[in-house]
């Protein structure tokens, strides 16, 4: 599904990335480990297409991303649901609201969106929660709003960055076996993450970064 040839990204005189090459299989469960600067976000920027390799390739399939045209971007990133560390989520609007965002980005007909945020929010454990608003929500239950607006508009693959950075254990434990269940339901997940401990835990192929190489 996803593959990198021979990539590299400079920002002015840092190397962000060098020489990366690896490959990402339909259906496959990855983590991107490395201490911080070591080019996990770089390679989530550049999947989505956020960024442009200096050399090399960047495949989503059969599409090289860097040779995408602007206005074919947005179809590409509609196939890629994403993650954050900090869920990205407007304080103004209800959870439901939040959901519904994703689906008014992809153009779909809104009198289908009641029936999407239903099961998606069904699948995150948040259907009791749809009317309330992100400060009235612990940092977990962000973090599935956040994940069910990634799935609501039934991306191929997910991208998340740090998603349990801000979580403590046992809550970050909760996000990783949803992120399990989802990924067991045919979903290609990559993952950047520095937390050892889930990562022994969950014992999925580990992408590992060092000094903006893939070791």
């Amino acid at each position: 599904m996803i593959k990198f040839v021979h990539v590299t990204k400079t920002y002015g005189k840092i190397t962000a990335l060098k020489e990366a090459s690896f490959e990402v299989k339909n259906g496959e469960f990855v983590f991107l480990t490395g201490p911080s600067g070591a080019g996990k976000t770089t390679i989530l920027k550049l999947i989505l297409g956020e960024i442009l390799p200096d050399t090399g390739q960047v495949m989503f399939g059969a599409v090289d991303v860097a040779k995408l045209k602007e206005k074919d971007l947005p179809k590409l990133r509609q196939r890629i649901g994403c993650v954050f560390q900090d869920y990205k989520l407007l304080n103004e609007k209800t959870v439901g609201e939040n959901v519904e965002i994703a689906l008014a980005i992809l153009g779909t007909a809104e009198e289908k969106w009641p029936t999407k945020v239903v099961e998606v929010l069904k699948e995150t454990s948040l259907l009791g929660k749809k009317d309330y608003f992100p400060a009235q929500l612990s940092g977990g239950e962000l973090q599935r709003v956040a994940l069910a607006r990634a799935l609501v508009v039934e991306p191929e693959l997910i991208l998340a960055d740090e998603p349990t950075g801000n979580l403590d254990w046992d809550t970050a434990d909760g996000i990783m076996k949803l992120l399990e269940k989802i990924n067991k339901k045919g979903k290609t997940i990559i993952m950047a993450t520095h937390n050892r401990e889930i990562v022994a835990k969950m014992k999925k192929r580990e992408i590992k970064l060092k000094e903006s190489k893939v070791l």
